[in-house]
């Protein structure tokens, strides 16, 4: 077997993969030379810089695995990888550590005002009181997401006396409490309340511009403000504003929207600390990093089971006839959270039909993999979904029945919360299986799921379904496909509607008005 390391990976990694495989550490290769040697090796190990596109991977025809010493997998063609039967392995654990410390540090930094203070002594000067920093000793500490680096985070700081409150809607308050933290109801609320604020959720379309000029306008005076997890969750313009405004009085900053960001205006203020993207830079991160991505390629190499296999054909092994479910179970975890308004206690799956008959543990992770995989800052993959739903205190529960009085194949997941249960469903029909969403909430539907969804609850009654489509159509969006669901005439009913751009909030507000709706929610699942 031979391996390419093209970018730097710690002697331990090496070292490993030496043991059974010839390795090439090639770190010297532009595009042009990728290309050509790509395909004399079963297996390539990346960082960040290196692309795996379609062509690279077409190239490598003895490819076999493609792995990535890191987290994010942007840098590979994860999609055309699985096509042609080629393992994408990451390593999502090696850096939470690094990443939860050096938040704590910048924290200390930006609380003393230390590389300032260093930088005027070294200077020669001896500023005291124009350092005088604050204890975070009796401080509220607000942490967006309690992933694995945010509750690292949550422990730390509660040992400087720090008061804990967090929000992440995919938490239970019962998981958040084991923690000793507490659980606010908004991101707004968070803002409200909190000296200082600490960012630990995936960098997304959903989490872009998170905190933006309407938060800044919620916080305290002298707030201060850390973001070492994505850029961009921080819109930056508004930052520089609230910081000139003294909103803000510092912020800590080791991420940033375009990296590397050039001569960024963030350089030119006294009271932002700034670092390069440091977060998972340390050497015993990268250490376990190089070990852990070495025995990942190496397991998938030999055909055995990569516990962080990002695509399913390298992930598991599962009975074939349930491979089609697995898109439609992923679908139904990503509808079922986006028609949520409180976080889950426990998911439940049921599967009813022939599909009962088999191992279904694969279509519960998929569902798993939809549910969370656009709500917690990880890498979801088949084989991590179970551990997230667990670390969140989710209870996962399956159930099978061999009769299914509607469809040959029936999947549903359930969602319990605080306030009820909201129940999904989904199933294949037709000799092409073609997908179907065939329950929402309470009500029965009929629509095949499509990348942008929005589905309505409203009082049934005549003229509905008009003025949503004036209101769409007012805003330039047009409207694909409609189903709508009822028990009962002039009861409550369900809309579901496919549309073929994003609907804006400001836009589902109006429907919302128009139709006097109980609630709308729109999702993109993609």
């Amino acid at each position: 077997m031979k391996v390419l390391v093209a970018e730097p990976l710690a002697d331990e990694g090496i070292e490993i993969l030496r043991v059974v495989a010839e390795v090439d550490v090639r770190l010297d290769l532009d595009r042009e030379a990728l290309l050509a040697a790509i395909g004399d090796y079963d297996a390539v190990i990346v960082r960040s810089a290196t692309k795996i596109d379609k062509e690279v991977i077409e190239r490598g025809t003895s490819l076999k695995v493609i792995g990535r010493a890191g987290i994010g997998v942007d840098n590979i063609d994860v999609d055309v990888a699985t096509r042609q039967g080629v393992v994408v392995v990451n390593d999502p654990q090696s850096i939470t550590l690094s990443t939860a410390e050096h938040t704590m540090a910048l924290l200390l930094a930006m609380a003393r005002h230390i590389p300032a203070a260093d930088a005027s002594t070294r200077s020669g000067k001896w500023e005291r009181g124009k350092f005088t920093g604050v204890e975070l000793h009796g401080k509220t500490l607000g942490i967006l997401g309690l992933g694995h680096i945010g509750i690292l985070v949550a422990q730390r700081a509660s040992s400087f006396g720090m008061k804990i409150i967090a929000r992440d809607p995919y938490v239970s308050n019962a998981r958040a409490s084991q923690l000793g933290i507490e659980p606010v109801g908004s991101v707004d609320d968070l803002c409200r309340r909190a000296d200082f604020i600490t960012i630990h959720v995936p960098g997304n379309a959903e989490t872009k511009g998170m905190i933006s000029g309407a938060q800044f306008a919620l916080m305290k005076n002298g707030v201060r403000i850390i973001n070492a997890a994505r850029g961009g969750i921080v819109d930056e313009a508004a930052l520089l504003k609230a910081l000139s405004e003294g909103k803000v009085a510092a912020a800590a900053v080791d991420v940033f929207e375009t990296e590397p960001p050039g001569r960024h205006p963030f350089f030119e203020h006294p009271s932002i600390i700034v670092t390069p993207h440091l977060g998972g830079s340390t050497e015993e991160a990268q250490a376990k990093a190089g070990a852990a991505i070495a025995e990942q390629v190496l397991l998938a190499l030999q055909g055995e089971f990569a516990p962080y296999a990002v695509n399913i054909e390298g992930g598991a092994q599962f009975v074939e006839m349930l491979r089609p479910f697995i898109p439609l179970a992923e679908k139904l975890g990503k509808i079922l959270t986006g028609v949520a308004d409180a976080p889950f206690s426990a998911i439940h799956f049921e599967f009813q039909g022939t599909v009962a008959e088999q191992d279904t543990r694969i279509l519960t992770l998929a569902g798993l993999k939809g549910l969370f995989a656009s709500v917690v800052q990880e890498p979801v993959t088949y084989v991590n979904a179970s551990l997230v739903a667990a670390e969140r205190g989710i209870e996962v529960k399956e159930t099978k029945s061999a009769m299914s009085h509607d469809y040959v194949n029936l999947i549903s997941i359930r969602g319990e919360t605080d306030e009820g249960s909201i129940t999904v469903a989904g199933s294949l029909v037709g000799k092409k299986e073609s997908e179907r969403i065939v329950g929402v909430y309470d009500y029965t539907i009929d629509m095949p799921p499509e990348r942008l969804m929005c589905f309505l609850r409203y009082q049934d009654r005549p003229g509905v379904i008009g003025k949503v489509g004036s209101v769409l159509g007012e805003g330039g969006i047009n409207i694909a496909s409609m189903q709508v669901g009822r028990e009962n005439i002039g009861g409550e009913a369900l809309m579901g509607l496919t549309v073929d751009d994003t609907i804006p909030p400001g836009v589902l507000e109006q429907i919302v008005e128009a139709i006097g709706a109980r609630d709308a929610k729109f999702i993109d699942l993609a």
